[in-house]
């Protein structure tokens, strides 16, 4: 209706005036947008934080045959991270998964594909049992968004991996968590897991037949920071 409304003005502008119609046309409309930038809330102190895997997730998705983004996930995570608001660039993480605790959606018992991405073909989790992150540098790129570079290990090989973070906010001890702080951040990055010795499955050049090389990954994390009380032995 309002389309309707502000042509029907246009047509009658130009009626009477011609020039005044080309000039109101090399002008852009207004906006009309009421959109409002999102404002992250913190309270938090500055401090170390662990890891809150309760309220974590590492979830990983790659092509296959060209036809889906198969999506499957760790459950065994351990973290911490040095977060410092007033001066990001200085904060710091590092983090570690088990590589045996990956699991799928796959719906039978045989065979076991879980086993199968963990054995000597794919993750080969007896030999490298542990997937490394250790930032090297945090680069703000907006107010509450960073990319965070550092070292990444898998399947015995380091590399640098950059990821796309963001803080979700956080809060002092109290509410829902009255014996510590708590934060949360979001992040996403990609891997060619050839780089890393993992090139099973890899389709021939120009063709999907395969497991796609590109990994995106997926990270939802909480952290949590004891407060003075919880963290004094009782005693």
């Amino acid at each position: 209706m309002k389309r309707a409304a502000w042509a029907f003005t246009a047509l009658a502008v130009a009626a009477c005036s011609q020039p005044q119609a080309e000039k109101k046309a090399a002008e852009p409309p207004p906006s009309t947008s009421t959109a409002v930038a999102p404002t992250v809330q913190n309270t938090a102190p500055p401090g170390e934080y662990k890891l809150d895997n309760t309220h974590a997730s590492v979830t990983f998705r790659v092509d296959h045959l060209g036809l889906s983004r198969y999506t499957a996930r760790f459950t065994d995570i351990a973290g911490k991270l040095n977060f410092d608001p007033a001066n990001p660039a200085a904060m710091s993480v590092e983090a570690t998964v088990d590589p045996k605790s990956l699991e799928t959606d796959f719906p039978l018992d045989k065979p076991d594909f879980d086993a199968e991405l963990t054995g000597p073909q794919w993750l080969d989790a007896a030999k490298f049992p542990a997937i490394t992150f250790k930032s090297t540098k945090v680069e703000p790129t907006g107010a509450n968004t960073a990319k965070v570079t550092g070292d990444f290990t898998l399947h015995g090989v380091t590399r640098p991996l950059t990821l796309d973070a963001t803080f979700n906010g956080g809060y002092a001890a109290g509410g829902m968590d009255p014996s510590g702080a708590r934060i949360g951040f979001s992040a996403q990055g990609k891997i060619k897991r050839s780089d890393f010795g993992v090139s099973y499955g890899v389709p021939a050049p120009g063709t999907h037949f395969g497991v796609g090389d590109e990994v995106e990954i997926l990270i939802e994390t909480e952290f949590t920071q004891p407060g003075p009380a919880a963290a004094k032995p009782a005693g």
